[in-house]
């Protein structure tokens, strides 16, 4: 078989973001069996049938367990809202199918575990969407750290703050759902698998949430009583030593994206932000103090994969770029070629961090993050 049938559920920002990347995967990258996009989910057939339509799909469904149990289907893409998560990779686990889920894999530990446990036992390539880890910039900072460049790791400061949450009048959404909503879950995430891929495990935590507007109008007008966070923040303790601190927010005024980290070294420092993607900014002593500064590394074709895209220095890639490579190492290891991730034991254990944050928050201590 040189080929993969692909089935999607979901058609919206991410389940887009899916299939751009599924046909820019199979033309940058030498894949060792092509994604064939054959079926495609969503929550009425008109709306399934039209995506299928603009993205490439072969067919269109109403149903998602239909398009799980399909026999031409090999590889699931679960892009649903995140309550559909934990059903949906179960049912494709129990299918025999691969599975690459979007975050959060699950609203709880306890449910990620479960996942991981199953895709373990099955022998199931997965992979859960965090793509900011696909950058080219993050596997040069973690090689940059790993090779001493900064010295002993001392700090880490991380932060994702958005402002699409930020209209108190906007009707309850997916988002506000306690089965995998709230700012910690939907972007304190992303920081913590950016942590835990640079720094290494997170010991303890503690943590003060809030929800800033306890009401939200619902489908039919009515207040809704919203019981998820709009911000937190947490201090952390990494098991090597290092101290850190996360913020997440998605009321955050004027911030589009804003995903960025800073970590201090005993002898230099890196810092990221995601405005600049294509750019690390690494910091060591000069001779003296007149040339003591950040100096920046801008990706080119020397950071892998980027020349697969563009053979010129400094052109740079995109967001949907990120996730043709996330793509790329999950096709490759569906065909058998080594390990995709973060798989689904690596969402449990980024899991496992959000856990104890909210736990943290809540009891207002510090809490020890357990992987089960």
């Amino acid at each position: 078989m040189s080929e993969l049938g692909i089935g999607l559920i979901g058609s919206g920002f991410m389940g887009a973001s899916h299939a751009f990347a599924l046909a820019a995967a199979r033309r940058v990258f030498d894949l060792p069996k092509k994604p064939r996009l054959e079926l495609l989910a969503d929550a009425s057939e008109a709306l399934a049938q039209e995506a299928a339509s603009r993205f490439g799909f072969a067919r269109a469904t109403a149903d998602w367990r239909a398009l799980i149990a399909d026999p031409a289907v090999d590889v699931v893409h679960i892009t649903a809202p995140n309550h559909f998560h934990v059903p949906m990779a179960k049912a494709a686990i129990a299918a025999g199918k691969a599975v690459h889920c979007e975050k959060p894999l699950a609203a709880s530990l306890a449910e990620a575990n479960e996942l991981a446990d199953l895709a373990d036992g099955a022998g199931t390539t997965t992979i859960v969407g965090f793509n900011y880890l696909k950058n080219p910039i993050q596997a040069l900072a973690r090689d940059l750290i790993d090779g001493g460049e900064i010295g002993e790791l001392v700090s880490f400061r991380g932060i994702h703050a958005e402002d699409y949450m930020r209209d108190s009048s906007a009707a309850w959404s997916w988002r506000l759902d306690p089965a995998g909503g709230g700012a910690t879950m939907d972007l304190g995430s992303h920081v913590v698998s950016l942590a835990r891929f640079l720094i290494g495990d997170i010991a303890r935590v503690s943590a003060h949430a809030k929800t800033v507007y306890p009401t939200r109008p619902g489908p039919d007008g009515k207040a809704v009583a919203i019981t998820v966070d709009d911000q937190c923040h947490a201090l952390l303790e990494f098991a090597g030593g290092a101290s850190g601190a996360l913020q997440a927010n998605w009321l955050s005024a004027g911030q589009t994206m804003q995903l960025a980290y800073e970590i201090i070294g005993t002898k230099g420092s890196i810092a990221f932000t995601q405005a600049r993607f294509n750019e690390l900014r690494l910091y060591r002593d000069g001779p003296d103090a007149r040339t003591s500064g950040f100096r920046t590394i801008t990706a080119g074709p020397a950071h892998e994969p980027y020349a697969a895209f563009c053979p010129a220095p400094g052109h740079q890639l995109g967001f949907n770029d990120l996730k043709t490579i996330e793509m790329r190492d999950f096709l490759t290891a569906v065909a058998g070629g080594g390990k995709a991730t973060p798989d689904f034991r690596e969402a449990a254990r980024i899991q496992a961090v959000i856990d104890a944050i909210l736990i943290a928050a809540r009891e207002r201590t510090w809490v020890e993050v357990t992987n089960r």
